[in-house]
């Protein structure tokens, strides 16, 4: 058992406990009585649980990103590295040396960027601030996520992502045991999300469609994109990083599509929801792609599938500024997105089930019924007839 204890001319409160029988103390760093029996008892908990010193650990926040964000390079593609970068730094101030550290060494050699990205920008918000990570509290987190949407506006679909981010990093932290909080209890968990309504999606009508690709005419390789893109209904960077043997056009029979998690260079890349999925080539499709020889190119596996003009993996960024160049002459708007939502907007007008269309897309299939359910009232008025031809539904016997 421990005991509380005051030292000779100190206000402060002390935990004396016995270890091998040696006595051992550690300042609580409170006068409140209070806080001191709460700090006994979390003490008293902990040892039960096996662990010598169980009160809350004293953490420099810089020493906790750099650790976080040298375990995220492990694990996620560079890109993504770069994007976790801006909200953490956004999050706790340009603290450490990951977060100081503003190049862009975590690009593959083959990507430039011809712009500076708009996640350098500055915010108005000041970071969470507090002495050590383990004195950041559920209030901190909560003013901080409350004033970016006030002060500059962000969605609040963005704001739950600094909330689901911020609570990653203390669920790290604590599960290697690194850092042990007060109560053990992660304060980021205690933050209120935002309401986010389910927007309305865009997506291309058979004449925009037709439209599209006409524009584009002259530019087959962005053409054949933009293709694959509305038939196929793949992601902008998983339309990029399509290599030659990803694509299979049999002669005679019915084409498909793989999504496969590459190998390239020092990066490692894998698809949104890291799942592999087949997506058949449907006749449409097939029309743009038949006949079509990838230029040589220095991808894996045979090359490119859609290289960029210097026959290296198309900057995902440098491909969307090109895009929009082309469109803007003809007054066009869309985007891969928009393509994307345009390939299972149409499935779902078809009739085609949500679950279906959710494999096909690499989405969970209550993303789907989000995005497209709203597409299927008419395709489903048939379904919901108790006559059919006439005659009514057999009446099954209770037994």
């Amino acid at each position: 058992m421990a005991s509380l204890i005051k030292r000779p001319g100190s206000d402060q409160f002390y935990l004396q406990w016995l270890v091998g029988g040696k006595i051992r103390r550690k300042s609580l760093r409170t006068t409140s009585l209070q806080i001191a029996k709460e700090k006994q008892r979390q003490f008293e908990s902990g040892r039960l649980q096996g662990i010598d010193n169980p009160l809350p650990t004293r953490t420099s926040i810089p020493d906790v990103m750099d650790a976080y964000i040298g375990h995220i390079r492990a694990q996620k593609a560079s890109k993504n590295v770069q994007t976790l970068i801006y909200y953490l730094r956004t999050s706790f101030g340009v603290v450490g040396n990951e977060l100081t550290n503003t190049s862009r060494r975590c690009l593959a050699p083959t990507q430039t960027k011809r712009r500076q990205p708009t996640s350098n920008r500055s915010s108005g918000v000041r970071p969470i601030e507090a002495n050590c990570f383990e004195e950041i509290t559920t209030k901190a987190i909560q003013d901080f996520i409350d004033q970016r949407v006030r002060v500059d506006g962000i969605a609040p679909k963005t704001a739950n992502h600094y909330r689901s981010i911020i609570r990653r990093v203390f669920n790290w932290a604590m599960e290697i045991n690194w850092v042990r909080m007060s109560g053990d209890r992660n304060p980021a968990s205690s933050v209120k999300p935002y309401r986010v309504a389910d927007g309305a999606i865009r997506f291309l009508t058979l004449a925009q469609i037709d439209e599209q690709l006409e524009t584009l005419a002259g530019h087959e390789a962005i053409q054949r994109i933009v293709a694959t893109a509305i038939y196929a209904g793949l992601r902008r960077s998983e339309l990029l990083w399509l290599t030659v043997e990803d694509v299979h056009l049999p002669a005679g029979k019915t084409g498909y599509i793989q999504i496969n998690p590459k190998e390239y260079r020092d990066e490692n890349w894998h698809s949104k929801t890291g799942t592999k999925r087949v997506i058949p080539i449907s006749t449409d499709l097939r029309a743009h792609l038949e006949g079509y020889l990838p230029p040589p190119s220095d991808g894996p596996c045979g090359g490119w599938f859609f290289p960029s003009p210097q026959g290296k993996l198309w900057d995902p960024d440098n491909f969307a500024s090109d895009l929009r160049a082309l469109n803007q002459g003809a007054k066009l708007r869309w985007t891969c997105l928009d393509y994307r939502h345009t390939f299972g907007s149409h499935l779902a007008m078809q009739g085609v089930s949500l679950y279906k269309i959710s494999k096909m897309m690499g989405n969970s299939p209550e993303i789907c019924r989000r995005h497209y359910a709203a597409l299927l009232p008419e395709s489903l008025e048939a379904e919901v007839e108790f006559r059919k031809n006439g005659r009514s539904m057999p009446v099954m016997e209770r037994t």
